[in-house]
């Protein structure tokens, strides 16, 4: 006999599935926005294409997803210029930055003004396998292939099958914490 499901919530110690779910109301913005200040993550400069059409954005919602194949996660704003670019080359670069690059990462987060190619000004950039703008200084950096896309609200869930690496430069990772960067000392 196959049993309904239950509508009753579910007791301590359960969890809630299926239907359930509607049910809990979701948090504010503003303090979502707080709690996950409280997270410290890498800062990596995310960036696609060549020459003056080459975007890019500073992001700290990069993660390793999987091994097999490799592949990493990366979220990214629909209303970014560098989304819909990486949707039309179907590739992505992963620049972790380091000690003494917080003022690129601002540059890339937009809080300089300055937008489009012009971000990648001053720095040395390489190309990657796919063409994809690698820093030259970074402590890494990962060359993917766009490999599946997902917009949840207002961003864009973007995995990365990864393609090459490239370990650049020694020094101490930049995070960011509290909405502020910071750089992490390596022992």
């Amino acid at each position: 006999m196959i049993k309904a499901p239950s509508t009753a919530m579910p007791h301590v110690g359960q969890r809630a599935c299926g239907a359930h779910l509607a049910q809990f109301p979701h948090v504010e913005a503003t303090e979502f926005r707080n709690a996950m200040r409280n997270l410290a993550s890498g800062v990596a400069i995310v960036a696609t294409g060549i020459g003056d059409a080459r975007r890019g954005l500073t992001a700290s919602s990069v993660t390793s997803l999987c091994m097999n194949p490799p592949c990493l996660l990366v979220s990214v704003n629909t209303k970014s210029e560098t989304h819909d670019s990486i949707l039309t080359n179907g590739y992505f670069g992963i620049s972790l930055l380091r000690d003494g690059q917080e003022a690129l990462a601002q540059r890339f987060a937009g809080l300089t003004g300055v937008s489009g190619a012009d971000r990648f000004g001053d720095a040395r950039w390489n190309e990657g396998i796919t063409g994809a703008p690698l820093l030259e200084t970074a402590i890494c950096a990962i060359d993917c292939v766009l490999q599946l896309h997902q917009i949840v609200g207002s961003h864009g869930i973007l995995i990365g099958r990864i393609v090459a690496t490239r370990q650049h430069c020694a020094g101490n990772p930049v995070i960011n914490f509290q909405g502020e960067l910071h750089t992490l000392p390596v022992a």
